[in-house]
């Protein structure tokens, strides 16, 4: 009842970070609708604020409306898939390059305890946990670099893959361990932009190549258990 009483007094940007968080974490897969009564139950809002908060997710792409039937989140196609990929690449070997000039001893000692964290949530079982720290991961590498204007396109980037993995993932194969990330670490400790952005490529690499983009699919979900936290 407590927690459901906190969400009574949720900001627009509270729900919206609240939404944006379970499709980050795969909790949401793609194709699953967003019903606004049941969203407005769930954060105690109303309609209207509800239906401002998903115009918001359908601009940044998280989300598709369609008309006379509702908000839906997003289904990336194989095409879309591949783009958010080389954009990364782009992107990311950018950051670690900037990275490897600019970061302190501060810096270095935060990407070492959130590696850690990551190994203590495999070692745990913790997939929930393993998918958020993978992801904030690379945002904390754009924090650390010190680009709004690239952290801001690399966290809409990250919150796409999560689809593209919920939909397109092997479910054969498991998500990257920690070790690939402390390589990076590795690279920027030793200030290595080549290594660094050799590292970045390939992990990048190996998460698209877990991918199966020869064939769509159709994921969906009820949202029951899964905002009302």
């Amino acid at each position: 009842m407590d927690a459901e009483a906190g969400m009574r007094h949720a900001t627009d940007q509270e729900i919206y970070e609240k939404i944006w968080s379970a499709i980050a974490e795969r909790q949401i897969g793609p194709g699953t609708r967003l019903k606004e009564e049941q969203l407005a139950d769930i954060f105690g809002a109303s309609r209207a604020r509800i239906r401002h908060v998903l115009q918001n997710l359908a601009r940044d792409g998280l989300i598709t409306l369609v008309p006379n039937r509702g908000a839906f989140v997003s289904k990336p196609s194989i095409e879309e898939a591949r783009d958010v990929f080389f954009a990364r690449r782009t992107i990311e070997e950018r950051l670690v390059e900037r990275l490897c000039a600019t970061i302190d001893a501060a810096g270095i000692a935060r990407l070492g305890e959130h590696v850690d964290q990551e190994r203590k949530a495999h070692q745990g079982g913790d997939l929930a946990g393993a998918i958020r720290l993978s992801g904030a991961f690379h945002m904390l590498i754009a924090e650390l670099a010190q680009s709004q204007i690239l952290a801001t396109l690399l966290r809409d980037l990250v919150s796409r893959t999560s689809l593209i993995m919920a939909m397109y993932q092997q479910k054969e194969i498991q998500n990257c361990g920690p070790d690939e990330h402390a390589a990076i670490v590795q690279s920027i400790t030793a200030r290595d932009a080549k290594a660094a952005l050799a590292v970045m490529h390939h992990h990048l690499a190996h998460i698209e190549n877990q991918l199966d983009l020869e064939s769509e699919r159709v994921l969906a979900r009820d949202l029951e258990d899964i905002l009302g936290l």
